[in-house]
């Protein structure tokens, strides 16, 4: 039985450069469909409205374009469903698509064709914005780093997001590893899926851990709460001044 009172920083088949791009695509596929129905998607959404309420009155928001960037993009169905939503609600749009995987950013153009993403091949730290997005988030990505780089990264999107930044990444529990095990052994026909899946729940972390890791990069205002599926989702804005 696995340890849950520790992260593993066992590496994700994923994180590796040489899996053929067909099984990226599977793998980002199956992704999109755990993210629709196990509740990313709806979290992801969550997020954004938090900062947009947070940071813009209505009116002003609906007579600008507001940029919003993700890092560790992936295939980009976070983009999909934050478009669609966007589209419902007269809000124009403009994403910023980061990720280092060229293979998952060669699917992602695909995914999105009906949508305007400025692409990036890139590690996210070198990306250079002719001007600073509204909004910066990631989902399910955070937990591919080592805590000293993830420091690094909650700074890097503080001082990279004009108006906040929200963070959707898995809570570490017994429960939601082995649940997300079964589902996968039976269900997916991707080996990276069957693999990195209960894994990041492994690499995942639990609140108290994001407490101190939001403290050591100096956050200004962020909540912290539990999501339905074993999420958390950490929503900072600019200029305001506490962790809850």
């Amino acid at each position: 039985m696995p340890d849950f009172s520790h992260r593993t920083y066992q590496s994700e088949l994923l994180d590796r450069p040489d899996i053929p791009f067909e099984d990226i695509r599977r793998n980002m596929q199956e992704l999109e469909i755990i993210n629709r129905y196990l509740g990313g998607h709806r979290i992801t959404l969550s997020g954004m409205k938090s900062v947009l309420s947070g940071s813009f009155t209505p009116g002003s928001l609906l007579s600008r374009k507001i940029t919003i960037c993700e890092i560790g993009c992936g295939g980009g169905d976070n983009l999909k469903a934050i478009n669609s939503w966007c589209i419902k609600k007269g809000i124009k749009v403009h994403f910023i698509g980061i990720d280092i995987n060229k293979d998952c950013i060669r699917y992602a153009r695909e995914n999105c064709r009906t949508i305007e993403v400025e692409w990036k091949a890139s590690d996210y730290r070198e990306v250079v914005f002719r001007s600073k997005p509204d909004i910066i988030f990631s989902s399910l990505f955070c937990h591919h780093f080592h805590e000293d780089a993830l420091v690094e990264q909650l700074t890097w999107m503080r001082e990279n997001a004009s108006a906040g930044f929200f963070i959707n990444d898995l809570h570490r529990h017994a429960l939601a590893y082995y649940s997300i095990k079964w589902l996968t052994r039976y269900f997916s026909g991707s080996y990276l899926v069957k693999n990195d899946a209960p894994l990041s729940v492994l690499r995942g972390f639990i609140k108290r851990e994001w407490v101190q890791l939001l403290s050591q990069a100096g956050m200004i205002h962020c909540t912290i709460q539990w999501k339905c599926a074993f999420r958390w989702l950490m929503v900072c804005i600019t200029g305001k001044g506490r962790i809850e």
